[in-house]
């Protein structure tokens, strides 16, 4: 063999790029499942920090990343492994009474990240959007939560939003704020994309 056939190899581009996009999939799938840990239990509904987390999530990675990440983190669940609230996993969570909210994270995700995209596309990526595609996703998942603990629980439409939205949606706005604000923060200091 000669000696320029035994140098290194440099990874290519587009093995460089996937093994990034892997690395913050599943990066995003941690920091989702440790914000679903910090729980507190107010109710049905526990208070957790996903809200901030997915937000968060939605705004730095691309669109592909993010929906991946929430749907790796989903088949994580269903399977057993415990990354849902108050360290639960298993189909039964994502069937239960606040099952809604996480199969709204998949269904809210996807469509933020398409305005989102179609916001960038056009060179507008100011707070306000960023917040507004944070509210988008938040009010997604909020009604398939809403929705769902109203069939299961067997609950009338006021009583289901007394429980699952109202009183969080105060909290949820400042965490949707807040992840805005650092996702801007990660966004100008780290070049993710």
């Amino acid at each position: 063999m000669t000696d320029d056939k035994r140098k290194t190899v440099k990874p290519s581009a587009p093995a460089t790029s996937r093994t990034r996009t892997i690395a913050y999939v599943a990066m995003t799938i941690a920091i989702i499942a440790v914000s679903a840990w910090v729980t507190v239990p107010i109710g049905p509904v526990p208070f957790t920090l996903q809200m901030f987390a997915v937000t968060f999530a939605l705004l730095i990675l691309k669109p592909k990343q993010a929906i991946s990440a929430i749907a790796g983190y989903l088949a994580l669940g269903a399977i057993g492994v415990p990354v849902f609230s108050g360290m639960r996993g298993g189909i039964g969570v994502l069937m239960g009474p606040t099952g809604g909210f996480l199969w709204g994270y998949l269904i809210g995700v996807s469509v933020a990240v398409g305005v989102l995209s179609l916001f960038r596309s056009r060179g507008i990526e100011n707070y306000g959007v960023c917040v507004l595609c944070g509210i988008l996703f938040t009010a997604i998942a909020y009604a398939c939560g809403w929705f769902q603990y109203m069939f299961v629980a067997s609950v009338g439409p006021l009583e289901s939003f007394l429980v699952t939205v109202a009183p969080f949606i105060v909290v949820d706005l400042i965490k949707i704020i807040a992840a805005t604000a650092v996702a801007r923060i990660v966004m100008r200091t780290i070049p993710l994309h």
